[in-house]
Formats: structure tokens, C-alpha cells, sequence
């Protein structure tokens, strides 16, 4: 079958399960099995993009069991360049109230036992994550949002946990303790596997929630379920806007290094002569 090309391509989170109005979709096969969902190719303002809700369009896949490999390697198939990849998560600082966006640019791995690369030999491939988000989109993410009067922060830390369960107190606070910003459960291996792929990564964290660290603070209180609905549904909100604006604005031309990442990261294996 004959797919269209795009360039760009969009994961759903938590309660962003469409985006295009009119589109086309594909149901992608891959080396890694099924995706998620099947892909809708369509118009964003303009602008040709690919979209996948991560979690299938009943969110039928938890966390832990997203064939991520399998998403990425769609929407590579399709040509995709630059991904974004917005996702709902909880607060642990002050100063990131629910309502704010977080652009990350580091992350830390607390997840076990998913399939996380694509190189699994006879080369050995090593792929720096000193960067691991792309500098370029992170950059244009927030001017777009400091435009809109979305309340955004660029830059930070997410702590990626396994999931399905959410954090101990004991955990959410040591996480806060160490100065980390947001936790959620899907940006790895995503980011990982894009960034394999040579492609652009940008995370949109929607925080939803104080986690549980601020159970003993004063001032705070953990939210209802009500009161998340309703900032998922602000965010949800926000999130169109931005991306309404934001995407036409990237260039056509990559200007960052991703698409490198791969030129030095490969170590061949050793030939032994007899």
C-alpha cells in the first residue's frame, strides 16, 4: 500500500483522543507488531500532519503495555520527521501549578521491562540522550505559548514512571526532593525511540494534578476527580490553540541535530580472524 508523506506526526495523551476533523486513516503494520491505533492523516491548519492517540481511541492500553516500537516505526513509515508529543502528568513543585504547560528537556527512566530500542544487535548502538528534546521545537513551543497567554514553562525535568499505579507518598516525595518537575508514564521509551529514528522530539507535559508529595504541605490538597476533568478539559482547551499556531511555524528545514544522532552512536562488531 502507498502512504502519504508527513512530516510531522502527533501522539495523543490522556483525554486527546482526536484532533482532525477531516482525515484519512491507515492501518500501519510494522516489524513490531500493531500500533496503538491506525493512523489519521489530515489537515492541521494548513499544514499535512499525522495523528495517533498513544493510548488507542479508547485508551484501551495502559501505560505499560503501549507497543511503543510499533508507533514509532508508523509514523516513520509515513515519513515523519519532527514528533510531538503532548501528555497529561502531576505537578511536584510549587511553582507548577495544574493548568501549566511544561516543555521537558530531560527526563528521568523509572519504568522496567519495556521494549526500548530498536538495536537489539549484532550492533551495538548507543545513542547519546544527553539532549534528548529537541532544542528548535522546544523553542518555538514556548514563544507560541507565551503569544497565547498559555501559562508555560520551558524546560524541566519529567520522572517517567512504569505505571499502571500511580506514586507512594514516599516516592512523590522523593521525587520532589530531588527537584524534579513533572511525572507522567509514557515519555520513555517514546522520546528514546524517536530520537533513534532520527527523528525531532518536542514533550508537551499538561499537568492535571498535584501528586501526592503535597498531601502534608500546607496550602495544598490532593484534587478531586472532578476538579482533574475539568483541567483536562481546559488543557485539552489550550493544547488545540497551541498547536493550531504553533505547527505552521516550523520550518520546512530542520535546523537542530536530530536527525544526527545516530551518525556516532554505532560501535560494529569486531571481526576475529582465525
Amino acid at each position: 500500500m502507498t502512504y502519504p508523506e508527513v512530516k510531522i506526526g502527533i501522539f495523543g495523551g490522556s483525554g486527546f483522543y482526536s484532533l482532525l476533523e477531516k482525515s484519512k486513516s491507515y492501518a500501519i503494520h510494522t516489524p513490531y507488531g500493531n500500533p496503538s491505533d491506525r493512523i489519521s492523516v489530515g489537515d492541521l491548519n494548513g499544514v499535512t500532519v499525522a495523528f495517533m492517540p498513544r493510548h488507542g481511541r479508547y485508551h484501551q492500553y495502559p501505560p505499560h503495555r503501549i507497543n511503543y516500537r510499533a508507533n514509532l516505526w508508523a509514523m516513520k513509515e509515513l515519513g515523519v520527521e519532527r514528533i510531538i508529543s503532548p501528555g497529561a502528568c502531576g505537578s511536584l513543585q510549587k511553582d507548577i501549578p495544574p493548568g501549566t504547560f511544561v516543555l521537558c528537556d530531560q527526563f528521568v527512566d523509572r519504568t522496567s521491562g519495556r521494549g526500548s530500542t530498536f538495536y537489539d544487535g549484532p550492533a551495538a548502538v548507543h545513542i547519546s540522550c544527553a539532549e534528548p528534546y529537541c532544542p528548535e521545537m522546544r523553542k518555538l513551543c514556548a514563544e507560541t505559548a507565551e503569544e497565547l497567554g498559555i501559562p508555560c514553562r520551558d524546560g524541566g525535568v519529567a520522572v517517567v514512571i512504569q505505571g499502571p499505579r500511580f506514586s507512594t507518598r514516599a516516592e512523590s516525595r522523593w521525587y520532589h526532593a530531588m527537584g524534579w518537575h513533572v511525572i507522567n508514564m509514557t515519555q520513555y521509551p517514546e522520546v528514546v525511540l524517536a530520537r533513534e529514528l532520527g527523528m525531532c522530539y518536542l514533550n508537551i507535559s499538561l499537568v492535571t494534578d498535584w501528586d501526592v508529595w503535597v498531601a502534608d504541605e500546607v496550602g495544598f490538597k490532593t484534587v478531586t476527580a472532578e476538579e482533574v476533568g475539568r483541567v483536562f478539559r481546559e488543557n485539552n482547551e489550550k493544547l488545540m490553540r497551541l498547536l493550531l499556531q504553533m505547527v505552521p511555524r516550523l520550518p520546512e528545514k530542520r535546523g537542530c541535530s536530530c536527525e544526527d544522532a545516530l551518525k556516532e552512536a554505532t560501535i560494529s562488531p569486531l571481526v576475529i580472524e582465525e
